[in-house]
């Protein structure tokens, strides 16, 4: 869930939210004016206030600049945020940010190479190089789209289905799961169209990402109830489990159920179920069906 930088409400209650991360905007929700006060801001409240053992990111301004040098000084001090790269369009890009991170970190005596970083790619330069930008650096937890900046540069504009986004959502997911780092996708500005949203939900769902950008705490539900697996799939998922367990106790080589064979693909979209189950509190880690 993005958070504006400047706004010391939002950043206060962030954390009584269900959410997995918490993503603090110093860039583009922040006016050039209220730079400097949006990064102390967002400093002091990270070093006072408990956020619930959440994720917590900050979308910082272009390292490139005196403002987003700042901004990496200030964050990676707290010890407890990962480090957004916006407009990433190249290796480079990550890699010198990288640089002045790890700079950053043996000035203040953190452990080099313990902020994580994400890299934002919103550009037909970015997206033609997602995936050097996905290996770029084993501190990236993830690569995300910014569709907004990414349709101005492809001279159109963002349609009810999505048409135009979908090259890009590929070619961001290839290089994610090429690089075994999470993909995450675009927010959706539209707040009120709900059906919107949750058809472009189930749409990112569908394609393979991890999850979605949201900019309002009531776009939380339905990306959770899109994202949780439904009764049928996690019995199934259990039962392909419940197989391999007992193939293993008769020793045997050839697993099967309900006289199909299970492969290593169906083994591993059952555990991608049950993962998601647990993470949205629907499935336990003590369940007695559980392997």
């Amino acid at each position: 869930m993005f958070v504006p930088g400047n706004n010391p409400g939002m950043i206060r209650d962030a954390g009584i939210y269900d959410v997995d991360s918490i993503m603090f905007d110093l860039e583009d929700s922040v006016s050039v004016g209220e730079k400097d006060a949006a990064r102390f801001l967002v400093y002091e409240m990270l070093r006072t206030i408990d956020y619930h053992g959440k994720e917590l990111i900050v979308r910082v301004n272009s390292p490139d600049t005196g403002t987003g040098l700042e901004d990496l000084r200030a964050m990676v001090s707290t010890r407890r945020v990962a480090i957004r790269l916006p407009k990433t369009e190249c290796a480079e890009d990550v890699l010198g940010c990288e640089k002045k991170i790890a700079a950053i970190e043996r000035e203040r005596g953190i452990p080099e190479g313990s902020t994580r970083m994400m890299a934002a790619i919103e550009s037909a330069v970015g997206v033609l190089n997602a995936k050097e930008i996905a290996f770029s650096t084993k501190r990236l937890i993830g690569i995300a789209l910014g569709a907004e900046d990414y349709v101005t540069d492809l001279k159109t504009t963002r349609s009810a289905d999505g048409t135009e986004l979908l090259f890009a959502r590929c070619m961001i997911l290839q290089a994610a799961r090429a690089a075994g780092i999470d993909a995450i996708d675009s927010v959706y500005s539209d707040v009120d169209n709900e059906e919107g949203f949750r058809s472009e939900v189930a749409l990112i769902k569908q394609l393979g990402f991890d999850g979605k950008s949201i900019i309002n705490p009531r776009q939380i539900k339905p990306v959770q109830e899109i994202y949780t697996p439904t009764k049928k799939e996690i019995d199934r998922s259990l039962a392909v489990m419940d197989a391999i367990e007992e193939a293993r106790k008769k020793g045997s080589g050839v697993i099967a159920l309900n006289g199909k064979m299970i492969d290593k693909p169906v083994v591993a979209r059952a555990q991608r179920v049950l993962d998601l189950a647990r993470a949205a509190g629907v499935l336990k880690q003590e369940d007695k069906n559980e392997r």
